[in-house]
């Protein structure tokens, strides 16, 4: 028998380890639902819990994933006994491996608000989650956030983390990574970063879905039943769409189907404020059956908050559909009022994504994960605009296909 042969046979006989999983501003449980669904080999995740400020985001939480969420500030606990009485809650087992989930807050920094100078006390949150990392000293670090986050304004607050954990010996690595590329039907892009005493569990993943291959609209939604705005299915209370008034579904009957905007309006028609400046270009636009979606946001319901009206049908997205989009499977409920579901789901980690990272880290944990390249990393803080950052991101990729396909 070769070397190959027995390595094989002997990871198929090896037990997968039990690895406990925390969830820090968890939300509507996005990440911890990805890594709960995954389908691992060598990792066995156990989902312990979640925390957020948000009630509602956490009894969806709760009611999915059937684990406790804590209605908690994670600066809180900064002070010891807050942290053991939070693990105890959890059922923490300190001699059982740890994943740590951090996916703070990213309004604070978000491109909308580069005017805004105050200081957003939301970004001090990454301080405190990298203190409950050198406190728990976890086997593993997981952290998603808006590409902004490693750009030059707020890079001080990603390598203040980064070098509390490094002083600890800890590895880290940062990436922008488009999700649609690992099968959310949008074009999001998110930053992740992985820290890891072990360098090997610090690989990045690779991306499954080739531009050719996204998931689009069309694949994600078609199938439910139409809607009018303000109409709920009898079938499903999650697919519930936003009352427009008569004169914005009037303005939205003037948009062609199928990825049409505002441009086609006959002058005069929508509001002045957009007439006038060169900007909002996606603002009552439709989606395009064929392309993923933009990037979901909490204003999603609403068509003058950007390309949210539905490819054919006048009206916003219903809660079911931005859930869809976002990565959630057809059956999982948001609690809470109306407006609260699609702040959740804009906010949320997309499941999809996690699911992807979670069977990626279950390879990198044996140090079975493919090698990338350093190159593609953040070890630098962007120093031109996120818009063009982006851009050539999606430039690079359509490259690699296209080289890959003449191979």
């Amino acid at each position: 028998m070769s070397m190959q042969s027995t390595q094989r046979e002997s990871r198929a006989k090896r037990k997968p380890e039990e690895v406990q999983v925390i969830d820090f501003f968890s939300g509507c449980g996005g990440m911890s639902y990805g890594f709960h669904t995954a389908q691992s080999r060598n990792v066995k995740y156990q989902i312990l819990g979640g925390l957020d400020i948000d009630r509602h985001a956490n009894a969806t939480y709760e009611r999915m994933l059937g684990k406790p969420a804590l209605l908690e500030d994670i600066q809180r606990l900064a002070d010891r006994d807050i942290l053991q009485e939070a693990l105890a809650k959890w059922g923490y087992d300190p001699s059982k491996p740890l994943i740590l989930i951090g996916c703070a807050p990213c309004q604070g920094f978000s491109s909308h608000r580069k005017k805004d100078r105050r200081v957003d006390e939301r970004n001090e949150l990454l301080a405190a989650f990298g203190a409950i990392v050198l406190a728990l000293e976890p086997e593993l670090v997981v952290m998603e956030n808006v590409p902004e986050m490693l750009q030059k304004k707020y890079w001080k607050h990603y390598e203040a983390f980064s070098s509390q954990v490094e002083k600890r010996r800890y590895f880290t690595r940062a990436r922008l990574h488009n999700l649609a590329s690992f099968g959310v039907p949008q074009e999001r892009y998110r930053a992740l970063v992985l820290a890891s005493r072990l360098a090997h569990r610090v690989e990045m993943p690779k991306p499954t879905h080739a531009p050719s291959n996204f998931v689009s609209v069309r694949d994600a939604i078609a199938q439910l039943p139409a809607l009018s705005a303000g109409e709920e299915c009898r079938f499903d209370p999650m697919h519930k769409t936003s009352k427009h008034r008569r004169a914005t579904v009037e303005l939205l009957k003037l948009i062609p189907h199928d990825g049409g905007s505002r441009k086609s309006l006959p002058d005069g028609v929508g509001p002045k404020c957009h007439t006038k400046v060169d900007g909002f270009r996606d603002v009552y636009g439709r989606l395009w059956w064929d392309r993923p979606a933009v990037a979901i946001t909490a204003r999603c319901r609403t068509p003058s908050c950007g390309r949210f009206t539905h490819p054919t049908q006048d009206r916003g997205l219903s809660v079911r559909e931005a859930g869809l989009l976002q990565g959630f499977p057809i059956d999982y409920h948001f609690e809470g009022p109306f407006d609260d579901k699609f702040k959740q789901i804009g906010n949320a980690v997309a499941p999809t994504f996690a699911r992807a990272l979670a069977e990626h880290i279950d390879r990198a944990w044996v140090g079975e994960a493919e090698k990338t390249s350093l190159e593609g990393d953040v070890c630098a803080p962007i120093e031109k605009s996120i818009s063009s950052a982006l851009a050539g991101m999606k430039r690079r990729l359509r490259l690699s296909e296209q080289e890959a396909e003449v191979a």
